[in-house]
Parts: C-alpha cells; structure tokens; sequence
C-alpha cells in the first residue's frame, strides 16, 4: 500500500510540474536562425566544464534542446 502512495505522489507532482511547464512562456532572445551560438559553459556528462569558444575551429558542435517531460514540444 506505501508503495502505491508513492507513484500516487510522484505522479501528481509530475502532472503538476507538466502543467506548470507548459504555461511558462519561452525566453526572448535576439537570435535568429542561423546566428553563431552565444559562448557559455555547461557541465559534460564525465562531470567536467565545456565551454563552447574552447571548441569553437577545432570540431563540429551540433546542439539539440529537449523539452522538459510531459511538456508539449
């Protein structure tokens, strides 16, 4: 029974976080397509720091943004 009460839970705080997210409206920004990327750094999956002007003429960076879980996107 606990355990039921749990995904009970966490079900309705997910339900919750998706309806909260989906009346967020998004950022504005001055790019357009085609722009170079604004510089910033983000935390790699090995948990060091990438900076993207570090890789900036030494290798193609493809970025790809993801909706955050039961979002429309």
């Amino acid at each position: 029974m606990r355990a039921r009460s749990i995904r009970m839970l966490l079900f309705g705080a997910a339900l919750a976080a998706g309806v909260y997210a989906q009346n967020q409206q998004p950022p504005k920004t001055h790019l357009k397509e085609g722009d170079m990327a604004p510089d910033f750094t983000l935390t790699s999956t090995a948990g060091g720091k990438v900076k993207l002007s570090d890789l900036r003429g030494k290798s193609n960076v493809v970025l790809a943004f993801f909706p955050a879980a039961f979002t429309g996107g």
